[in-house]
């Protein structure tokens, strides 16, 4: 990128920058070139390749070892997705578990709370009435 304004570029700066910029789109295009037709042969399924030359014995075994690898490295790693994802069903099954049995756990303690803090109210009452009444008895 430029960082110089457009309006200060100069005639034979702009020249300069537009034989630049098309020699290195020409080199750009010649690469990407070559590159496709070095290695369109190894994109080609085996189907459309039998009206093409057959392929160096070389070059057919670097494709067949580079499958082969290929193929066992996604397979390993499919296994260990699947196991990641029984694992994480697993995990979820059990956590959904434990939030009801938590679940559960609270709604008890709620409830012997509730019976405690009536007990704890019938109790109060009982020891008020006794000292209403005992006070009663020792003004008569």
């Amino acid at each position: 990128m430029n960082a110089i304004r457009p309006e200060k570029i100069e005639g034979t700066e702009t020249e300069t920058v537009d034989s630049n910029l098309a020699a290195v789109t020409e080199v750009e295009a010649g690469i990407r070139d070559f590159v496709r037709n070095d290695i369109a042969y190894l994109r080609r399924p085996a189907a459309a390749t039998t009206d093409a030359p057959p392929l160096d014995p070389s070059a057919e075994a670097t494709v067949t070892n580079v499958n082969s690898l290929i193929q066992r490295v996604a397979g390993t790693s499919l296994a260990e997705i699947e196991n990641l994802i029984s694992e994480l069903e697993s995990l979820r099954d059990l956590l959904h578990a434990e939030g009801q049995r938590v679940q559960r756990e609270i709604s008890g303690y709620a409830q012997l709370s509730q019976a405690a803090m009536k007990s704890t109210r019938m109790i109060s009452d009982n020891v008020a009435q006794w000292k209403r009444a005992a006070d009663g008895l020792r003004n008569s």
